[in-house]
């Protein structure tokens, strides 16, 4: 039996998914979060066998819960689930550690069969997401966009700046000095070609970062 922690802030969306994976008599639903926190507390618990998590979320997004989750609970598959296009956030993601990515679009029978992939250890790769990594090995990003050659700690400063965070902020829910964050924050700016934080925020709303 694969049990299953649905994180997710829309309850509708957690009901809906909860009633999706009991058609499946290899699976039950041992939890649900509303916000990366409360993702945390689930994993803590160590109750589960899957993560499956949505990344836009209150309190804190589902970027940082990854990046929180896999470094105490390396072994936790996690599978992100999002409404956000592969293209936005899949191979940032799968880079942080992510066992898998797929848009909330896809065909119900596919969350089911990415469970099961995750729960054996294995990464699932969606059609979408396949194209993305093979045009990646091919050379073929030249066309890609710039958030994309940002690493995993610069990504996640880079979204709580376009959301409105200061740095002092970000250094302490981050748990990391003003000067280190600052440093980030150049680094940002630099590989986007930015200048001000209201860039950040435009740059990340053009692009689907942020809603």
């Amino acid at each position: 039996m694969i049990r299953i922690g649905i994180v997710d802030d829309h309850a509708i969306v957690r009901t809906g998914l909860r009633q999706l994976l009991s058609e499946n008599v290899d699976m039950r639903v041992a939890g649900e979060a509303a916000n990366g926190r409360e993702a945390l507390e689930l994993a803590r618990g160590g109750e589960v066998d899957v993560l499956l998590m949505d990344i836009s979320m209150p309190d804190q997004s589902g970027v940082d819960a990854l990046a929180a989750i896999k470094a105490r609970f390396p072994a936790l598959p996690v599978l992100i689930l999002s409404g956000f296009p592969e293209a936005t956030y899949a191979t940032s993601l799968m880079r942080q550690g992510a066992s898998g990515y797929l848009n909330k679009e896809c065909d119900p029978d596919e969350i089911a069969a990415a469970i099961r992939t995750v729960a054996r250890g294995r990464r699932y790769v969606s059609p979408a997401l396949a194209e993305l990594l093979a045009d990646d090995l091919a050379g073929a990003s030249s066309d890609r966009p710039a958030h994309e050659a940002l690493s995993d700690r610069e990504l996640q400063v880079f979204l709580r700046l376009a959301r409105g965070e200061t740095v002092g902020d970000m250094a302490k829910a981050m748990f990391l000095s003003v000067k280190t964050v600052s440093t980030y924050r150049s680094r940002v700016m630099e590989k986007l070609k930015l200048e001000t934080n209201s860039d950040l925020t435009y740059y990340a709303l053009k692009n689907g970062l942020i809603q």
